[in-house]
């Protein structure tokens, strides 16, 4: 039989959570560190191991696996007091699931490599909570191919896609295209529900019209038929899909990349959080084209 692994999972939010309970399903032993005590009690119910500190679940573990939502809180949670460095070791692997900016990414496991030893994989998911929880995510990972290879231990328990992309920041690179697609193709599945709408045509039935055609993709699959019926239920936050488009424009700067049809749709979903409508699902574009506000 196989032994377990020794996960540690800092950031017990909605997908921290889904990982954790993934690798709990799969039997690896998990201790998790949350700001929040309800969230981690959550999971102790499942079966984890409540850590009182980032530092003590590094210790208690081989891999550190982060759910964070910015690199200042990647950045705080590996350097800050108590932190992951607190403990790291040679022979502990941090692989970091958050969606931050690459050349941070890049500074952030240079730098844990250097002071500790401890290496980091760059590992942003796409696939949400189901597919977390079915094991099914696709993760582009960024890092040496060794220390790649080392997190598949684990990844192999979460995903159905796992690929290296490059060194250390080619991960969230590769999310941030991942991100693109997403955006814009969300905004396309609005105003084609709209024109099918204004022509007469029940949009509902676009999707498997046009299933195997150029025009295909698994978003139309999924989300054609949710936006047309004004489907608000969540399935992601608009104000997450913001801070990811926020780092794709900032990136796009540095690397002075042209992206005007990407713009536009930022400003669409940076009208969308103005509008209070952030915390809410990508459905909620559909209330801009109809000219509501709620």
């Amino acid at each position: 039989m196989t032994q377990a692994a020794k996960v540690a999972i800092v950031g017990a939010g909605i997908m921290g959570s889904a990982i954790a309970t993934r690798l709990i399903e799969a039997k690896q032993a998990v201790a998790v560190f949350d700001l929040d005590d309800t969230k981690v009690a959550a999971l102790t119910a499942k079966g984890a191991a409540a850590a009182a500190s980032v530092a003590e679940a590094t210790r208690l573990s081989s891999f550190v696996i982060l759910s964070l939502n910015h690199a200042d809180i990647v950045r705080s949670v590996v350097f800050g007091g108590s932190g992951v460095a607190a403990a790291a070791s040679p022979d502990k692997l941090l692989i970091d699931m958050s969606s931050i900016d690459p050349v941070e990414t890049a500074r952030m496991a240079n730098k844990l490599a250097a002071d500790t030893g401890m290496k980091w994989v760059d590992c942003p998911l796409s696939g949400g909570v189901p597919g977390a929880l079915a094991g099914r995510l696709t993760v582009m990972a960024g890092g040496e191919a060794a220390d790649f290879e080392n997190a598949r231990t684990v990844m192999q328990h979460l995903c159905a896609n796992y690929t290296l992309m490059g060194p250390s920041g080619a991960g969230q690179t590769t999310k941030l295209i991942n991100q693109l697609f997403c955006a814009v193709l969300f905004q396309a599945v609005a105003e084609a529900v709209k024109l099918a709408e204004a022509g007469g045509v029940d949009p509902k039935q676009i999707p498997a019209a046009l299933k195997g055609g150029r025009a295909d993709s698994s978003i139309l699959q999924e989300f054609m038929a949710k936006f047309a019926a004004r489907d608000f239920s969540p399935t992601g936050r608009i104000d997450n899909m913001l801070k990811d488009l926020d780092s794709l424009q900032a990136f796009a700067l540095k690397t002075k990349t042209p992206m005007p049809m990407t713009g536009q749709v930022v400003e669409i979903h940076r009208l969308l959080c103005a509008a209070g409508l952030g915390p809410r699902d990508s459905a909620e574009m559909m209330r801009l084209l109809d000219g509501k506000s709620n």
